[in-house]
């Protein structure tokens, strides 16, 4: 009787088992999927560059087919499609702002640059910006300013222009005013690598007072 008893419990054990193993896969609750992070905000706002200042800026810096061109914060992609349509060279156009992003890829694809072109959706201040020969900006000045350290990995004879703002501390090559077909006056800025300090003023020293004498 005592051996039916464990035999019957063991066959029990082996109809319920799978039931309760099927239970148990069933109720797995699968890993939490982790939440995307979300870009931050842009740090200006978006305000484009007049095509014919976009191609004063290019002329400047003196493009070339061989040049890989960045743009950072390229807006609608207007410098980056110029730069591949009329100098036949290779650029990359860096944004933070979606909609931007979009705009640029809308861009790009219209005018059919896309061998040439890539959009990518990054933080600027991340980048590794060595591999270029040529940066364009339109920032203000404390942003071009934090760019300091990444440009000065730049290769030799790179060249970095900028749209109206100049970068405290490092001295222009040249500095060029141009007004755009709507009368509108615009100053452009242009550095080449390695970038030309300007030599910090020193403090003017504090005039020992003369000491009474007893």
């Amino acid at each position: 009787m005592y051996r039916i008893v464990l035999s019957m419990a063991a066959a029990l054990s082996l109809i319920v088992s799978p039931a309760l193993c099927g239970q148990a896969t069933v109720e797995k609750e699968a890993p939490a999927k982790k939440e995307a992070k979300k870009p931050r905000e842009p740090d200006v706002v978006y305000v484009p560059t007049p095509q014919d200042v976009v191609e004063k800026m290019l002329q400047l810096v003196k493009v070339t087919k061989k040049d890989l061109v960045y743009d950072l914060g390229c807006g609608d992609g207007r410098i980056v499609v110029t730069a591949a349509k009329k100098y036949g060279c290779r650029a990359v156009g860096f944004e933070i702002h979606p909609e931007r992003v979009k705009m640029s890829l809308e861009n790009v694809k219209k005018n059919k640059v896309e061998k040439l072109v890539q959009i990518k959706q990054e933080d600027i201040f991340k980048l590794d910006l060595s591999k270029a020969n040529v940066i364009t900006l339109y920032l203000l000045p404390s942003l071009n300013v934090k760019l300091i350290p990444q440009l000065e990995k730049l290769k030799p004879g790179s060249r970095i222009v900028s749209h109206d703002f100049n970068m405290r501390g490092v001295k222009p090559d040249k500095v060029v005013k141009f007004t755009d077909k709507d009368k509108g006056t615009h100053t452009i800025y242009l550095w080449t690598t390695p970038l030309k300090k300007r030599a910090k003023k020193k403090a003017d020293r504090p005039k020992a007072a003369a000491a009474a004498t007893p």
